[in-house]
């Protein structure tokens, strides 16, 4: 098939992380997979995020990013030296088409490399980034962003009028599963920016209130944020944080009787899953990176100065702050689940 004039029979997607940005690239990719059935799809993906796409069956080639090496200013030579020979592997290749999803100057720097006849990117890119396109797409911040990513398969001439998140393949029982509840919810406590997590003790106190056990979902980095949940928990708190794979969210949340989280990449799995996402949202804007679709929940105070998408906490912090366990769980109870308020069962 062709576009502008090529042949389209090599695509490569550029969205080396993270999580949740990974997640949104899914409807991208089945998409262009019902668009283009013979071409051949790689996508570039950080090494640390790589299982997660492991054995997609939409996917012909993963490339691995070093993403943690590249960040080692004391690495720049070896970086460069790196980047080169990635070039002179992906030129190889020939791609008819990359996309860069980022849209940050690493990524840039990367469509350059695979040197594509087509070199796809957005107008509102950042870091400079949009001087590697040769053919710029006009973005909306407005939006969601798994709507803006479709973007670029309408331009390709993609049919856009369904969304669809096809996850690869995964084991619907781990051995990680097998001591937990048959029921269960679970929440996610951390978040990549500091300004984005509810305080842990809330979660903590929310977690002692409901009707069910809780688990705890996060990486070895959010150790201490889990266990200053679990502490408040009144022992109602499992905490799995840094004992899953990537691959294991995926049962682990659908299983779930449905996510209380913070802006996080679980929550975008628990959205796409459809397992019902109360999301606790402060400086960071739902419109663009809440949980697709409706049918979810995004809490916020209601603060004017929200979103201000800050990485730290500012000197009053409003918008996490006024957000109370009282207010969040008379949502949940709201949304017929039920909840234990000092011993009683709320209906």
């Amino acid at each position: 098939m062709k576009t502008e004039g090529i042949v389209v029979s090599k695509i490569l997607i550029i969205k080396p992380s993270a999580l949740g940005d990974i997640v949104h690239t899914l409807p991208f990719l089945a998409a262009l997979r019902k668009r283009f059935p013979a071409a051949e799809i790689h996508w570039l993906v950080a090494r640390e995020l790589s299982p997660f796409l492991e054995g997609h069956p939409l996917l012909d080639r993963l490339w691995i990013f070093e993403r943690k090496r590249w960040r080692n200013l004391a690495r720049l030579g070896r970086t460069f030296r790196e980047l080169l020979a990635l070039r002179a592997a992906l030129r190889r290749e020939k791609f008819s088409v990359s996309v860069d999803l980022s849209g940050l100057l690493r990524s840039g720097l990367l469509t350059w490399a695979a040197g594509a006849a087509l070199r796809l990117g957005f107008k509102d890119s950042n870091e400079g980034s949009s001087i590697f396109y040769n053919r710029k797409i006009p973005g909306d911040m407005s939006i969601h962003a798994v709507d803006r990513y479709l973007k670029f398969a309408g331009f390709l001439g993609c049919d856009i009028s369904e969304v669809d998140f096809p996850f690869a393949p995964y084991d619907k029982t781990p051995p990680v599963m097998a001591s937990l509840p048959g029921r269960y919810a679970v929440m996610v406590p951390s978040a990549g920016k500091e300004a984005n997590r509810w305080p842990a003790e809330r979660f903590g106190r929310l977690a002692a209130r409901l009707a069910l056990p809780v688990v705890l979902l996060g990486s070895a980095g959010d150790a201490v944020v889990t266990a200053e949940v679990a502490r408040f928990s009144e022992g109602w708190a499992i905490d799995l944080a840094g004992k899953t794979s990537l691959k294991e969210l995926l049962p682990l949340i659908e299983k779930a009787v449905f996510m209380v989280t913070n802006d996080t990449g679980p929550m975008h799995i628990a959205a796409a899953l459809q397992v019902p996402v109360y999301a606790i949202f402060g400086p960071a804007n739902p419109d663009r990176t809440g949980p697709y679709w409706a049918r979810h929940t995004v809490i916020r105070s209601g603060a004017v100065c929200s979103p201000c998408y800050r990485w730290k906490p500012c000197d009053n912090w409003r918008c996490m702050e006024e957000i109370s366990v009282e207010q969040v769980a008379e949502i949940i109870k709201g949304k017929e689940f039920r909840i234990q308020n000092s011993g009683e069962m709320l209906g």
